[in-house]
């Protein structure tokens, strides 16, 4: 039976981390898959040359979804991504070759956009800990790859508070686990870097950047070391989910926009106001989201990579 998705696969001659880079995980979010295959041209060429390690690459991770320029193909890949025995759609049969894919690596850079404008951000994991839901022993690891991919917003959070949102809504907090989520609880560590909204021609091009600079940091290449910097952190805390059709926003929102405490963020159905809960800021508004899928995030600044 044909692979569902297409892997390229480098491999340096000296020990080194293997680095697994995926695109269009969602297939409306192809900044990433256009990165990669520039990289494969680099590559083919010579100008990149992978020394260390090994390094695969996957334009396009979800192929139904991206031929039909849409998030899903059935559903959404990037929640509760597991293997299964009997799979039941094509993202189930996707995550039965992805996830092992995902346990023989190391580490993982996973390329996406977002539909609202505002500027690049990279999406890292918890800080080292034995708790019970997301336990994890290589936050100095992944912290110093998010800091060195060239964008200066980090927003941490999402397990712990999709898992708040999950109990809410009567389902597990398996169904937050992601590419990143998955391969930390194999072992590795990953970000998820939001390269810009899905149509912005700049998108690409942070992509790439992240990729050829993930390679130098991680030394498969042998390039300049990339300089950290100082970002800027969001904490998710809080998500609201679309209760009925009729629930709408106060107005069209950006991602990473202010609140103030009280601020009107929509109305319920029913006329109910929405308001911030404290100061802080908007995340992922969407305004086609579903009945009982994620509305919008609320944020509050962290110092964690100041």
């Amino acid at each position: 039976m044909p692979s569902l998705f297409d892997t390229h696969v480098f491999r340096g001659s000296q020990a080194g981390p293997r680095l697994l880079i995926l695109g269009a995980v969602h297939g409306n979010e192809k900044c990433g898959s256009i990165a990669i295959e520039r990289a494969l041209k680099q590559l083919a060429s010579g100008e990149l040359q992978v020394l260390r390690g090994q390094l695969t690459l996957v334009p396009v991770t979800n192929r139904l979804a991206y031929e039909r320029n849409q998030r899903a193909g059935d559903r959404n890949l990037n929640r509760n991504l597991q293997r299964t025995a009997a799979p039941q759609d094509n993202e189930d049969r996707i995550a039965n070759e992805l996830c092992p894919l995902l346990e023989a690596h190391d580490v993982l850079l996973d390329l996406h956009s977002f539909h609202s404008p505002g500027q690049p951000f990279v999406m890292v994991g918890p800080e080292d800990n034995t708790g019970s839901l997301e336990p994890f022993a290589h936050a100095a690891e992944e912290e110093s790859l998010a800091r060195r991919l060239g964008v200066s917003r980090a927003v941490d959070g999402w397990l712990d508070t999709y898992a708040r949102g999950a109990a809410r809504r009567g389902v597990s907090s398996s169904y937050g686990m992601g590419t990143t989520e998955y391969l930390r609880a194999h072992g590795g560590y990953g970000v998820t870097l939001e390269c810009g909204q899905h149509e912005d021609p700049l998108a690409p091009e942070v992509a790439h950047r992240a990729i050829l600079k993930g390679l130098a940091h991680l030394r498969l290449v042998d390039a300049p070391a990339p300089a950290a910097q100082a970002m800027e952190t969001l904490r998710l805390v809080d998500v609201w989910d679309r209760e009925q059709p009729g629930d709408r926003f106060a107005r069209p929102w950006t991602s990473f926009e202010p609140l103030a405490a009280g601020e009107l963020v929509g109305w319920r159905g029913n006329g109910a106001e929405v308001r911030a809960p404290a100061d802080g800021f908007i995340v992922f508004p969407n305004v086609n989201a579903t009945p009982g899928a994620e509305w919008f995030y609320f944020a509050a600044r962290d110092r964690r990579l100041a």
